[in-house]
């Protein structure tokens, strides 16, 4: 087992990973921004390295400083959490060419399943659905011949991408050129790589992925589903555990090929393979994520197995610690994320001082979090403050735990997405499980003509 791992990443993800570290007997470095300079996780590590200054392409992203500090500290292991350079093949290979274990795949599956367009050949190899689409795109013509092919609406995706960033829907051919040229761009600019493909868009389809693991001797397992279809941007804002809308003939087979395609790529360590599912509970494989998720804190409540410390066990050549048989699904979870946003101006962050705070407590619930009362929020990085999640008996409970642990929530200083959360938990299709991937959208514009008319109806009053 690793006697220390630095970890190369910060917030709520880098606390995470201490804290399994710590139960672990595994010491633990946290490297930092000079914006970072007041964050928890510098606090709860073992050591802690300054690395650069707030930007992340000078931090972060920083590869040669990362492993500089983790000389200098005789780190055995790094691990990269989620986001930065989680899923980069690069970093993975330095790391192994400087002596150290990288917590997470070889640079050989990250370059095969962090590109889009390979991981579709992979999955179609497998025998997993795919959705229809193409290869790398190498022109706007080629594109347009493709989508009239298999039929608007499309979606242009960025063949590097992930985290939401570099896709969009295109519902015509006279939005094709300029949205080409948009996700192009913004590929080039996020992932500095600007290749694009192309995918039917899936009308009122669902977001379910499973949650896999798999060791370095060839057993591989799952964890069952996540249902991911409350999201704005493709960035996802609610996740739970299990999907009601997955019954188990859906769930056998999603977890089968999910366990297929593991397989098929001699995958180790934790994973998520995603999948779209339409209203007739057909399903396409969308991506798999080679890292831990935000959202694996639901799979964790309701499977009760800590999926960072059998992350790392596996990393250190350890048989994973449980057979698929002693894997049991037990009530359900609900994960809200809480972003520096302003739901109701199209999210734009708030990186304000935290002048107070209090978070919800009591039986069932479980904040993943890095702010405390006067922290000042950096203007660098991902708007996530933190995670609440709640368990429960069954998902009407889980519900009605959340609800009370929103309310007891607040967070003073900056706008946040809790308001919004509230509202969403008291929303009838909600609670009966009535929701895809375009819920938020309407919820959002219902919201908006509801202020309106109550606005009007103000004026008339006066």
């Amino acid at each position: 087992m690793f006697k220390k791992i630095l970890i190369a990443n910060r917030g709520e993800i880098a606390i995470r990973i201490i804290r399994a570290c710590n139960e672990m007997g595994i010491k633990t470095v946290a490297v930092y921004s000079k914006a970072d300079e007041h964050s928890l996780h510098i606090k709860f590590a073992d050591e802690a390295i300054c690395i650069g200054n707030g930007p992340a392409v000078e931090s972060y992203l920083n590869i040669p400083r990362i492993i500089a500090a983790g000389e200098i500290t005789n780190a055995d292991a790094i691990h990269p959490g989620y986001g930065f350079l989680a899923e980069n093949a690069k970093f993975s290979q330095i790391c192994k060419d400087n002596g150290f274990t990288f917590i997470g795949p070889d640079a050989e599956i990250i370059d095969l399943m962090g590109d889009k367009v390979n991981a579709r050949k992979a999955a179609n190899k497998a025998g997993v659905p795919i959705i229809p689409g193409s290869n790398t795109l190498s022109s706007v013509q080629e594109f347009l011949e493709i989508a009239e092919n298999i039929g608007y609406p499309v979606m242009l995706k960025a063949v590097a991408g992930g985290g939401g960033k570099g896709m969009r829907v295109i519902r015509n051919a006279s939005e094709a050129e300029k949205g080409f040229a948009i996700i192009q761009n913004e590929a080039g600019m996020a992932f500095n790589n600007s290749e694009i493909y192309v995918e039917k868009f899936v009308e009122n389809g669902r977001h379910i992925e499973v949650q896999i693991l798999s060791d370095k001797f060839g057993n591989h397992l799952h964890l069952g589903e996540r249902e991911c279809s409350i999201q704005r941007s493709n960035q996802k804002l609610i996740e739970e555990c299990p999907s009601i809308f997955v019954d188990k003939d859906l769930r056998e087979k999603l977890t089968s090929k999910s366990i297929e395609l593991a397989k098929n790529v001699n995958y180790v360590g934790a994973g998520t393979i995603e999948f779209l599912v339409d209203k007739d509970k057909n399903f396409f494989f969308i991506e798999m994520n080679t890292r831990i998720q935000v959202e694996h804190t639901v799979t964790e409540m309701v499977c009760m197995i800590d999926l960072v410390k059998e992350q790392i066990r596996t990393y250190a050549g350890e048989k994973l610690s449980m057979d698929q048989k002693d894997i049991s699904m037990n009530g359900h979870a609900i994960e809200c994320r809480i972003n520096a946003e302003d739901p109701y101006n199209n999210f734009i962050p708030s990186p304000k001082k935290i002048e107070s705070l209090n978070f919800a407590g009591g039986i069932g619930v479980r904040i993943d979090s890095f702010i405390y009362a006067g922290y000042q929020i950096p203007t660098f990085y991902d708007s996530m403050l933190g995670k609440l999640i709640v368990h429960s008996s069954s998902r009407e409970k889980a519900i009605i735990r959340m609800r009370r642990s929103l309310q007891e929530t607040f967070i003073e200083g900056p706008q946040t997405t809790l308001p919004l959360l509230e509202k969403i938990f008291e929303n009838k299709d909600f609670k009966n499980g009535n929701f895809d991937i375009n819920f938020l959208g309407k919820f959002l514009k219902k919201t908006e003509r509801e202020k309106d008319e109550s606005s009007k109806e103000f004026e008339v009053y006066i």
